[in-house]
């Protein structure tokens, strides 16, 4: 029996001692370089970008993209804190020509008067030596035209507004509700001054709508830009004469 084995074990060791080598020798060689498919279409080309036609971008140049994109909130949460855009609407510019200007004026009434031409839309200041202070105004539309002399009675800055009763019907009838009272201030259409004109319901007074001026706009009264109506009320005194014609 030993006999037997030890002839087994030198052939087993004969062998280990002549594989050894070699193993060791392959695994410390030189490998053979790697060769890339210079073909694009190739399969791992294709697998970078996980569909065709699809490459990855450099990571690097992902994040610096990302730091100079500026921050985007959701979509969904701006949609509901950001108030809805204002709608811009363009109004046509007053024309030059109803800028205050000094005139020539011979109209015949004494210095001091108001005189207001309902068809060209002007008043006048008359003055000394022919010359009267001229303002664009807007007029009473058709139907509210009106003409005759009065006294300023009254001067109030940043009147309140009581529109009168009829006014409010009419209004009402057209689907537009007016309130009974509107404190003075820039929303009210009676502007920064009114002048009134004896003991009728029409006024002098500013506008918060100054493109109106120059046009047949008002119910009767007489409007003017805020800025040219405070002008005109340091200038006139209650008391004073106005022609409408």
């Amino acid at each position: 029996m030993k006999t037997v084995l030890f002839p087994v074990l030198g052939a087993v060791a004969v062998f280990a001692a002549g594989v050894t080598p070699s193993i060791a020798g392959d695994r410390y060689a030189d490998r053979p370089p790697v060769m890339v498919s210079p073909d694009l279409s190739a399969p791992w080309v294709l697998q970078l970008g996980h569909a065709p036609g699809i490459v990855r971008q450099n990571r690097q140049v992902v994040q610096q993209q990302r730091r100079l994109r500026p921050a985007q909130p959701d979509r969904v949460q701006t949609a509901a804190v950001q108030p809805p855009a204002k709608r811009m609407v363009a109004r046509p510019q007053i024309n030059p020509i109803y800028l205050p200007q000094e005139v020539d004026y011979d109209g015949g009434q004494k210095p001091g008067t108001i005189v207001i031409d309902t068809t060209q839309n002007f008043l006048f200041l008359v003055e000394k030596n022919g010359k009267a202070r001229r303002y664009g105004v807007g007029t009473g539309k058709p139907g509210f035209e009106w003409s005759g002399t009065h006294k300023i009675t009254n001067k109030r800055e940043w009147p309140d507004w009581r529109p009168p009763a009829q006014m409010i019907k009419r209004e009402a009838a057209k689907g537009r509700y007016l309130p009974t009272y509107l404190a003075g201030g820039m929303e009210n259409p009676l502007g920064a001054r009114a002048l009134y004109l004896g003991t009728t319901e029409y006024r002098i007074h500013g506008t918060n709508q100054p493109w109106t001026i120059g046009g047949a706009v008002s119910s009767g009264c007489i409007r003017m830009r805020n800025e040219d109506v405070v002008d005109l009320y340091e200038r006139v005194n209650v008391g004073t004469t106005v022609e409408v014609i």
